[in-house]
C-alpha cells in the first residue's frame, strides 16, 4: 500500500487500464488531475482549444483503432457541459470515451459556487454513467468501474467529476495488485446461429446487413469470410462501411434515404430475407418500416437487448456482441459446406453485382463552377486504398457516401446519428493522434469546417498532420435542400462581399470568408481551386504538404451554389436530381428490362 493524493490514483488507473492519450483543457477545478499528468509523464497530452472538441478529438482517437479508450479532461462547470456534444455523438454511435470533469470542493456543492453545476445530472441521459466521486477514497474504484462499464455490453461513454478537494485528498492505494475488471460481452449459442442459418437458408435471395458493431468488435475479417463460405451479398450501413472492403465481389452497395447507392438500394428492395448484424436499424438506413420489412424476413443480432425489436420486431432476434456471434456463423457454415448442406446462391449475387457494375450516378462533370461529384471522382484517384476518411453530417458527407471507396474497417470515421457540425476537424485530429502515421482525410462542408475552425492551430501545434477537402458553396447546403419543401431559401446563405480578398480573387468575394488565410493564420497550409481540372493536382499536392511539413493541409474547392444531391422519403423513392451513369446499354428501360430494378 502507498499513501498517495486521490488524482494520482487516478492516473495510475487509467495507466493500467491502457490509457496513453487524452485530450482537454485545464483549469482550477481539475489543476490536480494535471499535477498528476505532469508528474507521471506516461499519458500524453493534446491541449485543445475548446471543450467540446476535446470531446471530438477523444472520439475520433477511440474509432481509430479497436481497443483504444480517448479520454477528454476540462475544468468545472461550462467545460463539462461543452463536452455534452461529445458524449452524445458518443453514445448514439457505442463509442467509450472517458470524461473527467473538474468540480468545486464538496462543500460548495448546490450553492452556486463559481462554474459549478450539476454536470452528472446534465450528462446522465447521454451516458452510460455518469458520476460525481464525493469521497476520496472511492476513485480508484470508481475509475476501475468506469472502464469496465465502458467496455461491457454496448460500448459508451462514462463521465467522472471530481471535486477539487476529492482530488487532493490523501487516500492508501496499492497499484501493484490492481486488474481490470472482466469485460462482459453476451455471446449467441450455437442452436441460435443454426436457427439463423435455417432460416436463411429457406430464402431465395438473402442478404446481410452489416452495422457499426461489426467494427467495434473488430470482426470485419470474420464478417468477409462468413460472408463468402455461404456467397450472400453484403449491405453495409454508414456505420458499418468498410467491414467489406468497396471491391468486394459481395459488397453490394450501402442502402437508405440518402447515404446510399442505386443498387444497394434495388438489392435491398428485391430481397427476401434479411440478417442484420451489429445494426440499429437507424432510420436514415430504413426509411419508413413498411417499406423496408414489406417482403421480407428478418434476424436481428445484437450485443444490446433492448435494440432488438426497438424499431421493429425481427422473425428472430439474438443479443450476442458480433464477433462472438460471427465466430460461431463461420464454424456453422463451414460444417454445412463440408455436409453439402449449403443452398448455392451464385445466381442471386451475380445479379446483385450487375447492379453494381451498371447502377451508378454522374461523377465525370467538367463543369465550372465545380459540382460537388466532380471532387469525390477526384478524391478517388487522388487517395490509396488505405486512406481513412472523417466526416460528419450535410451535403458534403452525404455525396461523400455516395461516391468516395472505403475499402477497411475503421477507414471511414463518422458521426452517424448525432451529427454535430465542427465534429470534422477535431475528430480528424484525434484520428492522426491515434496513429501519426496514417493518411488521414478530412471531408467538411464550409459550414461544419468553420464551427470549431480554430482548432486546426491544435494539429499546427502538436504536428498532426492530415489532408482537409472543404467543399465550399456558401450554403448550409442540406438545410437549403430541405427548405425547398417549404419553398423557400431562409436564412441558410453565408456568403457576403469579403472586401480583404486581393482583386484577383474578386470572382470569390461573394463567398464570403476566405478560409485560406484563415487556416494559414493558424499555423495550416491551405490551397484553393476552382477549376475542376486542378482538383486532382491540389490533392495530391497536399498529400505530400501534410507529410513534409507535419501540418493539416486545407484544400478549398470552390462549388457551384447549389447542387442537389441524390435523396428521398423512402429508399423505393430516392430523387435522383443530376444525370445517371447507367452503364446498361439500353438505359434505365434496360435495367428494368433486365428485371435489375425488382
Amino acid at each position: 500500500m502507498a499513501r498517495m493524493k486521490a488524482a494520482q490514483a487516478a492516473v495510475l488507473v487509467m495507466e493500467r487500464e491502457g490509457v496513453q492519450q487524452a485530450f482537454g483543457v485545464p483549469g482550477a477545478a481539475i489543476n490536480p488531475l494535471y499535477a498528476a499528468l505532469r508528474e507521471r509523464q506516461s499519458i500524453a497530452h493534446v491541449l485543445a482549444r475548446h471543450v467540446e472538441a476535446a470531446s471530438h478529438m477523444a472520439e475520433g482517437y477511440t474509432r481509430a483503432r479497436a481497443g483504444n479508450i480517448g479520454v477528454c479532461i476540462g475544468t468545472s462547470g461550462p467545460a463539462g457541459t461543452d463536452m455534452i456534444t461529445g458524449l452524445y455523438s458518443a453514445g448514439a454511435d457505442s463509442i467509450p470515451i472517458l470524461c473527467i470533469t473538474g468540480q468545486a470542493p464538496r462543500a460548495r456543492l448546490h450553492k452556486e459556487d463559481f462554474q459549478a453545476v450539476d454536470i452528472e445530472s446534465i450528462a446522465r441521459p447521454v451516458t452510460k454513467w455518469a458520476v460525481t466521486v464525493r469521497e476520496p477514497a472511492q476513485v480508484p474504484g470508481v475509475f476501475q468501474q468506469a472502464f469496465h462499464v465502458m467496455r461491457s455490453g454496448r460500448p459508451g461513454p462514462v463521465l467522472i467529476d471530481l471535486p477539487f478537494d476529492v482530488q487532493m485528498a490523501e487516500i492508501e492505494f496499492d497499484i501493484d495488485t490492481y486488474e481490470p475488471l472482466p469485460v462482459y460481452r453476451p455471446a449467441a449459442s450455437r442452436r441460435q446461429i443454426d436457427k439463423a442459418l435455417d432460416m436463411l437458408m429457406q430464402a431465395q435471395r438473402p442478404v446481410i446487413v452489416a452495422g457499426g458493431g461489426i467494427i467495434n468488435a473488430d470482426a470485419s475479417g470474420l464478417l468477409v469470410e462468413f460472408a463468402e463460405s455461404i456467397g450472400v451479398p453484403v449491405i453495409p450501413t454508414l456505420m458499418g462501411w468498410g467491414a467489406i472492403p468497396d471491391d468486394h465481389p459481395l459488397m453490394a452497395g450501402m442502402c437508405g434515404l440518402q447515404t446510399s447507392h442505386r443498387y444497394g438500394n434495388a438489392t435491398m428492395l428485391a430481397s427476401d430475407f434479411v440478417l442484420g448484424i451489429g445494426n440499429r436499424w437507424a432510420n436514415r438506413h430504413t426509411g419508413s418500416v413498411d417499406v423496408y420489412t414489406r417482403g421480407r424476413r428478418f434476424v436481428h443480432v445484437d450485443i444490446e437487448p433492448t435494440q432488438i425489436g426497438r424499431v421493429f420486431m425481427p422473425d428472430f432476434g439474438i443479443v450476442s456482441d458480433a464477433r462472438a456471434a460471427l465466430e460461431l456463423f463461420v464454424q456453422a457454415a463451414r460444417e454445412r459446406a463440408s455436409a453439402g448442406r449449403l443452398k448455392d446462391f451464385g445466381a442471386w449475387a451475380a445479379r446483385c453485382a450487375e447492379r453494381k457494375r451498371l447502377m451508378h450516378r454522374k461523377s465525370d462533370h467538367d463543369d465550372q463552377p465545380i459540382k460537388p461529384m466532380r471532387v469525390y471522382q477526384e478524391m478517388n484517384q487522388a487517395f490509396g486504398r488505405d486512406t481513412t476518411y472523417v466526416s460528419t453530417i450535410g451535403l458534403s458527407q452525404i455525396a461523400g457516401a455516395q461516391f468516395l471507396h472505403v475499402y477497411g474497417p475503421r477507414r471511414w470515421i463518422n458521426c452517424g446519428q448525432a451529427g454535430p457540425l465542427g465534429w470534422t476537424i477535431p475528430a480528424a485530429l484525434g484520428v492522426v493522434a491515434a496513429d501519426p502515421t496514417r493518411d488521414v482525410v478530412a471531408l467538411s462542408g464550409d459550414y461544419d469546417f468553420q464551427f470549431l475552425i480554430e482548432e486546426l492551430a491544435v494539429g499546427a501545434q502538436f504536428r498532426l498532420p492530415y489532408v482537409h477537402v472543404l467543399v465550399n458553396n456558401s450554403y448550409l447546403g442540406l438545410i437549403r435542400q430541405a427548405q425547398r419543401n417549404f419553398d423557400m431559401d431562409y436564412c441558410v446563405q453565408l456568403g457576403f462581399d469579403n472586401q480583404n480578398l486581393p482583386v484577383d480573387d474578386s470572382g470569390l468575394r461573394g463567398y464570403g470568408v476566405d478560409h485560406v488565410a484563415v487556416a494559414e493564420g493558424l499555423g495550416c497550409k491551405a490551397l484553393r481551386v476552382s477549376d475542376p481540372a486542378r482538383i486532382g493536382p491540389a490533392l495530391r499536392q497536399a498529400r505530400e504538404l501534410a507529410r513534409e511539413h507535419r501540418v493539416p493541409v486545407v484544400v478549398e474547392v470552390i462549388l457551384e451554389r447549389v447542387t442537389n444531391i441524390a435523396m428521398g422519403t423512402e429508399i423505393d423513392n430516392v430523387v435522383e436530381f443530376e444525370a445517371i451513369d447507367c452503364r446498361h446499354p439500353q438505359g434505365h428501360a434496360g435495367l428494368e428490362q433486365a428485371g435489375l430494378l425488382d
